[in-house]
């Protein structure tokens, strides 16, 4: 898994006015959750560029004022008109104790069915995988060189070594649906094939 080191100052004060004047000089107000205390402190905007705006799932080596731990964005909050990060969550990590992420869908290969003019429709870009930090994939492979026109690929299907995926296991990760284009062409054969026929 990618670890990005990204330092923080636990704050003293956590008032509004406070976490206003953080924002004004480029940092953001954060939450550190998961260890025996809660913690209060604050990031730099410029150091969040690279966990926030990626859909890899990453790991943060957060330095606090000396010392290191390991941790992941739990949620993030943005401005409704800036979208400039103003709140953040982090949830430090222990190898002993299992998180619940969102891990990236990857498809891999080509779908006979895309080759024959049919349409891909991806629904889910992530699952919800629930394993110790150690165990949790990068992301999640799904194959295509199966899917036919008219099939997908549920999280059913999704086989992961020491670590359970949340979602409804009848949900549809990705099909290939018929296009309009290639309905078309089956008609029109179609209409051949009975025109030829009298």
């Amino acid at each position: 898994m990618k670890s990005i080191a990204i330092s923080g100052s636990v704050r003293q004060n956590v008032g509004k006015r406070d976490s206003k004047e953080l924002r004004y000089v480029g940092n953001v107000p954060a939450v550190l959750y998961g260890g025996s205390t809660q913690t209060h402190l604050s990031v730099s905007a410029a150091d969040l560029k690279a966990v926030l705006y990626t859909p890899e799932v990453v790991f943060i080596d957060l330095n606090l004022d000396g010392k290191t731990v390991k941790a992941i964005v739990q949620d993030a909050q943005f401005h409704p008109l800036t979208d400039l990060v103003t709140h953040i969550d982090f949830l430090e990590l222990n190898d002993e104790k299992e998180v619940t992420i969102n891990i990236p869908v990857k498809l891999t290969g080509t779908s006979p069915g895309v080759k024959l003019g049919g349409k891909l429709v991806q629904k889910l870009r992530t699952l919800r995988v629930k394993a110790l930090p150690g165990n949790l994939p990068q992301e999640i492979e799904v194959p295509m060189e199966s899917l036919e026109v008219g099939k997908s690929f549920r999280v059913a299907q999704v086989v992961l070594e020491n670590a359970k995926v949340l979602n409804n296991s009848d949900d549809t990760i990705v099909s290939v649906i018929m296009s309009r284009a290639l309905r078309q062409a089956e008609q029109e054969a179609a209409k051949a094939t009975k025109g030829g026929k009298k």
